[in-house]
């Protein structure tokens, strides 16, 4: 079950590690049914959950989520919850934990309650003009402003001046954001370049690794914005950086997340994806097929 207006493509490579795994092709469900307002029915037929959405109806013995956009998941709730009252087998159930991912200014308050290692963070909500330049201040005048749910990094700011500032506090008070500011990391590798890392965690295994490495320092360290993605083995993950993703998604209650961290400053967590890219180099075998092992290891 996926959200049938995404671009992203996790679906066609869950779709293949599914068609791997059990020989048949699963039946897909558009995600939006099933949100606020939605098609979707969920009834119930000699004991068994069924699921409707128009000429659709299956009894699933399996239900994946994935690739839900950010700004949708709250209509998506009660749906997750309903099928957790159902007992359907699935890792993607939590609603509690997936928002607590999804919004950052929830993440960081969890991740200071069971100290989970990142960065200097001051949430924003309409800020006074004051306000937001004593906040800026007080995380030493370099810092990533970012909106509390956002995808993709388009609306992600390095902010190094007031006018800066000030651009970015239009920006998200235009668009009617809530937006958070974080202290740099200073995650520059030898050769000058901003670099980080994402580490895949399932049901607290780490599956797969991959370096970011972006050369233009004011934009996001990541792939849609121009980053260099390199696949690493799990053993080359710089020590340390793993159980600290483990750590991450525990905080959050997440049993599958990918987990933005950096080296510097003893090790550092930016966010938890709920849903990452699966990525075009290996993620079928990485990611996708043990996260499909481990929803039909639910049925025995």
């Amino acid at each position: 079950m996926t959200d049938h207006s995404s671009t992203e493509g996790s679906r066609a490579t869950l779709v293949t590690a599914v068609e791997t795994l059990t020989g048949r092709p699963p039946v897909q469900m558009d995600a939006r049914h099933f949100m606020t307002g939605g098609i979707g029915r969920v009834n119930t037929a000699d004991g068994a959950l069924r699921l409707e959405a128009g000429d659709v109806v299956v009894t699933p013995s399996v239900v994946l989520i994935y690739e839900i956009p950010p700004g949708k998941r709250r209509d998506f709730e009660a749906f997750q919850r309903l099928l957790e009252q159902h007992g359907v087998n699935s890792l993607g159930l939590d609603a509690d934990a997936s928002r607590t991912a999804t919004e950052k200014n929830l993440t960081v308050d969890q991740f200071v309650l069971d100290n989970v290692p990142h960065m200097e963070t001051i949430s924003l909500s309409r800020p006074t003009a004051e306000l937001a330049a004593d906040s800026f201040d007080e995380l030493g005048g370099d810092v990533w402003a970012r909106p509390v749910v956002g995808m993709g990094g388009d609306d992600v700011f390095h902010v190094t001046s007031h006018e800066q500032l000030r651009d970015a506090a239009d920006y998200y008070a235009t668009s009617e954001l809530d937006w958070l500011i974080a202290r740099d990391a200073n995650n520059v590798n030898h050769g000058g370049l901003r670099h980080q890392y994402r580490v895949v965690v399932l049901e607290g295994r780490v599956v797969r690794a991959c370096e970011h490495v972006q050369a233009n320092p004011d934009a996001p360290c990541n792939e849609i914005q121009g980053a260099v993605s390199t696949v690493l083995d799990i053993d080359d993950l710089p020590a340390g950086l793993g159980q600290l993703a483990v750590s991450a998604t525990k905080s959050l209650g997440l049993a599958f997340g990918g987990v933005d961290l950096a080296l510097e400053n003893g090790g550092v967590v930016f966010e938890v994806n709920v849903h990452p890219a699966f990525g075009s180099d290996g993620g079928l075998e990485t990611v996708a097929i043990p996260y499909v092992e481990a929803h039909l290891a639910m049925l025995s």
